[in-house]
């Protein structure tokens, strides 16, 4: 099967090796251009470039008004399938139903639910028990195509964002292979999505970041974890800025005290009033320097009990 692989970050590698290693013809890696990052603001290329380098493959950029001439070159090489993992495009006719397979995403969520680009953030940050992820048949909606598989998976009281994405990855890439499999041999029902349940999952911003003391703490420590490790919890002692790269919680019982106050500085970390119950803070981080288990963080900057953190 010739396939034309489509994607750009860490999640989409592990699809990208999978193809690789089941000997799927992979004909051309069409990813993002390379982007500044880092203190020194590099050029850096995609993950999925960097990968497509290893294996000595045809990779090409999708940049700005670059649409029309990718698909163009995606099509003169008539591809099987087209595979798509978190590419940060929406692709349009006619490429989406020139190849013979179409094109097949791969997402990770249990779509309807948690359709977009944060599916895996979201999930937790919204307290799922369950995610998993979907091979999906793409049209020109958002997540909306014909579902061909999908894998459950439990979402762990203290999995963070990159370590469930880590982990859907890996399930991901392996699904792709038995489905692609399974269409070669025409086993495969595509089953349409119902819109009933359907939630969108948004871009990840800095808006997300503050944390609301006043909350719950099963919601507070859904919030710090989801956002690990972009774009982080960040709080506020005086006029200083405090990220939070670590918690659980401590308590269910309410403190009685103003959301937010520091009630305890103990050798685990720093406990907090939330809303209803306490989060223990284990891991802490000033703007620009290294993140720091809190035992380490407490010997350079000082936090005692009553001082006040806020959103």
């Amino acid at each position: 099967m010739k396939v034309v692989f489509m994607g750009s970050p860490d999640f989409a590698v592990p699809s990208l090796e999978a193809l690789i290693e089941a000997r799927f013809e992979v004909q051309l890696v069409v990813t993002q251009p390379d982007r500044r990052a880092g203190r020194g603001r590099k050029m850096l290329p995609t993950a999925v470039k960097a990968t497509a380098g290893e294996h000595n493959l045809s990779v090409i950029d999708f940049g700005k008004g670059q649409g029309k001439a990718v698909a163009a070159q995606v099509m003169a090489l008539e591809p099987d399938v087209v595979v798509v993992a978190a590419f940060g495009h929406i692709l349009r006719k006619p490429l989406l139903t020139a190849p013979p397979f179409g094109c097949i995403n791969v997402h990770a969520s249990l779509l309807p639910r948690w359709r977009g680009v944060s599916p895996v953030q979201y999930s937790i940050l919204h307290g799922d028990s369950w995610t998993g992820v979907t091979i999906m048949q793409m049209d020109a909606g958002v997540d909306t195509g014909p579902i061909l598989a999908q894998r459950s998976v439990a979402i762990g009281p203290e999995d963070t964002g990159g370590e469930l994405l880590d982990r859907l990855a890996g399930q991901g890439a392996d699904l792709l292979i038995h489905t692609l499999r399974r269409l070669q041999n025409g086993h495969v029902e595509p089953a349409l999505q119902s819109d009933e349940g359907a939630v969108y999952a948004p871009k990840l911003t800095r808006a997300l970041s503050a944390v609301r003391w006043d909350r719950d703490v099963v919601i507070v420590h859904n919030q710090i974890r989801s956002l690990i490790p972009w774009p982080g919890t960040t709080t506020y002692l005086g006029e200083q800025t405090l990220k939070i790269t670590e918690a659980r919680p401590m308590s269910y019982n309410s403190s009685g005290k103003e959301p937010g106050t520091v009630l305890d500085v103990v050798e685990e970390g720093v406990v907090v009033a939330c809303g209803e119950g306490s989060l223990l803070l284990t891991g802490m981080q000033c703007p620009g320097r290294k993140a720091m288990r809190v035992d380490e963080f407490l010997r350079g900057f000082k936090i005692s009990a009553g001082d006040v953190l806020r959103s």
